[in-house]
Order: structure tokens, then C-alpha cells, then sequence
């Protein structure tokens, strides 16, 4: 590609900078502007919950050593705040009126977390965390000792409370479903959770509202719906995030739960590519649009969309796949499932040594291997082959799994 081009990629996430290093992978020796609000270089997010909130490591999670940018002359701006995106002319304006043009532009511009909307959310020492700095000032009241009450137990509020029990916090959780993580695993899984945040000590107080913060000034307890009164030292909301929209918006692009993009992560505009968080793209293994908010899913697209921006056919067509780890219990999930006939196991779930199956029609949608490893190439083979699967061989330990999923795909061939 010819060496006077710019390309311009407004969000120096993991995404951004996947994005970046591929391009200069793919031997692209034009112009990179790579732009961040924040005044960190990119780093990845999962720490941030888990062992860097705990202060098991005081390294930052860099996605690349500091002379990294410098090294692949990729100009890296931080605390850099891009104000709009003109299609029409190809360019971004940055604040203070800076316009920068570009031949390709990526937005891996990520969410944010939702917030509160109660009596008292303003108080201090109610909480999100998304960022770095967010980390920091969580560990901090960690640190600290006392009281901590999560509103939420999705993965930012289980895994807060389990870091913050850990380190030897009280810890009380809120949580409008039956059982924490309800809408993304469902009962069963749920409930596998919940039993396993009780047996480390934390109050989790399931089907309740929020309907209060209380305190002068600081935050110094919780209500909820049904009256309680919940002493609290501070307050970590997870209630989710939402894609960061506003710029794509203004720029006219398609947007619907995130901003709309084909396969190859390109927009509804020429030359424009989304990636991570904010990219609602249209997956070639379902058939439809999908919008993934982990780690794996930035850590992949990013390069995918570099090489689309570079003229290669690249149709991004992962399997979604996270991970999360709490206490002494780390599980890694692969698929999309989003309803379901039934969940089958395969293992000892009290001994919390089980893979977990979400199967619709017979096929496999999802698979969640918890204190096993190895096994998530195996789990997608079964999901992108589509075939109906043995219920009980599925289940039965006895049969290896490198080799049912080795049977489907020769099936499938």
C-alpha cells in the first residue's frame, strides 16, 4: 500500500493496538496515528479485576513494552480527546481543532460502564471500574480493610468481590436475578457461582433492588428494595456498559446496539472499520450480528480489522471466548448462547472439576470448562461443526473429548 497513507485508529485500547502492531506486521509503512483519552498507553482490562486489583503484581498491564510505539513509528497520542469524524472529507478533529486526515480510520473506542440512577449515587466512595486508575483507587479501599457492597454479581461485580474477599474485605453483593450471572449462564450455572462465593463468606442477596445510597457526603450504607439496611465502607457498581457510540453517531454511521459493520468490520462508511466493544458485526459462523464485550474478541479483531483496512479478505469468524477467574475456581467459556434447550455437564460439578454444555436442537451453542483445561479447542470444534451430538457421550469422562470432537468434524467433512 502506498507509503503516503494515513491511517488513523481513534482509541488506543487493546484493540487499537493489536490493530497497530499488525499493520506494521503486514509490512503497512504509511503514517499510523494511534489516539487515547486516557493518559496510560494501551493495556488490557482483565487485571484490573482480578490479580492487579489484589496487588499480586504492581505492573500495569502494558499491551506493549513503552518503546514499543516509538520502535514501529507509530505515533501514540494519550490524553488525547477526538472531538468528530468528518467521512466526508476523510479527516478527525481533534480538541483544539487539530484535524488529522486519514486514508483508513478504526474505532475501537470501547463502552462504559452504565451508572447508577438512585437517591445518593453521588456520594463519594461509590465506584466503577473500567480503567487503570479505576483499579487503583478500588485497591486502595481494599487496602484499607472494611466494608464492601457490589451492586450487580455479572463478571466486574463477582470478580470485584471475590479480589476484595480475598484480601480479607466483608463483602455483601446485590443482585436483582435468582443467582449471579443468571443472564449470560443461566440458573444452573448460576447457581454453581453463588455456592461458590457463599463458601468464601460473601452476603449475596439475590432477587433485591437497589433503592439508595445513604451517608453524608460519603457513602455509609445501602438500601434496598425490600428495606434492608447494608452498612457499607464502599461501593463498587457493576451493572454493565455500553458501547461508546457517540462518535460514530455524529459521524452518521448505522448504529444498533453498537455500530453496525460487515464482516470484515467495516462500517456503513467507506473506509471506516469498528473493532472490540463497539463493533455489533455480522458473524459468518451465526449468520448474524453480534456484539462481544471481552478481552479475546479486542484482542482478535483488532488485527483482523487491520488486515480488512489493508485490502485482504479477512472475515472475522471467532469463536466469542472469555474467562474469568475467581478464588481458587478458573473457568474459560467458548460460543454464543443466547437461548437453550437444556445444559449438560460432563464431570463433578460439587467438586467444581466439570465442563458445562449449552445445547439447542441437539447442538452444541456454548461450552464452559471450569478447573479443566485444555479442552477449549475441542469445545469450538463441536460448535462450529453444527452436527447433533450424543447426549451421553457428551457427558461420559470416559469418552475423550479431543476425540468426540474429532469425530464430529471428520462426520462434517
Amino acid at each position: 500500500m502506498a507509503t503516503d497513507q494515513t491511517f488513523v485508529i481513534v482509541g488506543a485500547s487493546l484493540a487499537g493496538a493489536k490493530a497497530a502492531e499488525t499493520l506494521r506486521e503486514e509490512e503497512f509503512d504509511g503514517r499510523i496515528v494511534l489516539l487515547g483519552a486516557e493518559p496510560e498507553r494501551p493495556y488490557e482490562r482483565p487485571p484490573l479485576s482480578k490479580d492487579y486489583l489484589r496487588r499480586e503484581t504492581t505492573d500495569r498491564p502494558y499491551v506493549h513494552d513503552e518503546d514499543f510505539y516509538e520502535e514501529n513509528d507509530i505515533d501514540l497520542r494519550t490524553s488525547t480527546e477526538v472531538e468528530s469524524i468528518d467521512p466526508a472529507s476523510s479527516e478527525i478533529v481533534v480538541a483544539g481543532g487539530e484535524r488529522v486526515g486519514f486514508g483508513r480510520l478504526l474505532l475501537p473506542t470501547g463502552a462504559e460502564p452504565r451508572r447508577l440512577n438512585v437517591p445518593g449515587s453521588d456520594l463519594d466512595g461509590i465506584v466503577y471500574l473500567r480503567s487503570v486508575a479505576d483499579s487503583d483507587a478500588i485497591a486502595e479501599r481494599i487496602e484499607a480493610g472494611g466494608k464492601l457492597v457490589t451492586i450487580g454479581a455479572g463478571w466486574i461485580g463477582a470478580e470485584v468481590a471475590a479480589s476484595a474477599r480475598t484480601k480479607g474485605c466483608d463483602v455483601t453483593v446485590l443482585e436483582r436475578a435468582s443467582v449471579p450471572l443468571e443472564r449470560v449462564l443461566g440458573p444452573e450455572l448460576g447457581a454453581v457461582y453463588r455456592d461458590i462465593h457463599a463458601d468464601h463468606g460473601v452476603e449475596l442477596l439475590t432477587d433485591t433492588a437497589l433503592e439508595s445510597f445513604e451517608g453524608s457526603g460519603r457513602v455509609e450504607s445501602v438500601r434496598t428494595g425490600d428495606g434492608r439496611s447494608i452498612d457499607a465502607d464502599f461501593v463498587v457498581a457493576g451493572i454493565g456498559v455500553a458501547p461508546r457510540t457517540r462518535l460514530a453517531e455524529d459521524a452518521g454511521l448505522e448504529i444498533s446496539n453498537g455500530v453496525v459493520t460487515t464482516e470484515r468490520l467495516e462500517t456503513s462508511a467507506d473506509g471506516i472499520y469498528a473493532a472490540g466493544d463497539l463493533a455489533n458485526a455480522l458473524h459468518p459462523l451465526y449468520g448474524e450480528r453480534i456484539r462481544v464485550e471481552h478481552w479475546a474478541n479486542a484482542l482478535n479483531q483488532g488485527p483482523a480489522a487491520a488486515r480488512n483496512m489493508l485490502g485482504q479478505d479477512a472475515p472475522y469468524d471467532n469463536v466469542p471466548y472469555f474467562f474469568s477467574d475467581q478464588y481458587d475456581v478458573g473457568m474459560e467459556y467458548a460460543g454464543y448462547a443466547t437461548d437453550w434447550d437444556e445444559v449438560v455437564f460432563r464431570g463433578d460439578v460439587d467438586g467444581r472439576e466439570f465442563v458445562a454444555f449449552w445445547l439447542r436442537d441437539g447442538r452444541v451453542l456454548a461450552g464452559m470448562n471450569v478447573n479443566v483445561w485444555d479442552v477449549t479447542d475441542h469445545i469450538q470444534e463441536l460448535i462450529r461443526s453444527k452436527a447433533r451430538i450424543d447426549r451421553d457421550r457428551l457427558t461420559d469422562t470416559d469418552v475423550p473429548l479431543d476425540e468426540l470432537a474429532a469425530s464430529v468434524t471428520r462426520a462434517d467433512g
